[in-house]
């Protein structure tokens, strides 16, 4: 797997329920992590503490969904 290398697309229940893009209507995402920085954090160096969200990205257009965790 390269640097840049695609992670496979997948379907993610949401709720006891298939999420489906809010967008497109479409069912297949990659997931990311994300971590949610606030500007105070970041001056004083404590990034590693702010909270951090997962994200399904919709294979079709793109749109990102974002869920705290």
């Amino acid at each position: 797997m390269g640097l840049f290398s695609k992670k496979k697309a997948d379907t993610y229940e949401v709720a006891g329920k298939q999420f489906k893009c809010t967008v497109c209507d479409h069912n297949e995402f990659t997931q990311r992590s994300a971590q949610l920085n606030t500007s105070t954090s970041s001056a004083l160096g404590l990034d590693w503490a702010d909270k951090s969200a997962e994200c399904l990205v919709c294979e079709n257009c793109g749109y990102v969904h974002w869920f705290l965790v």
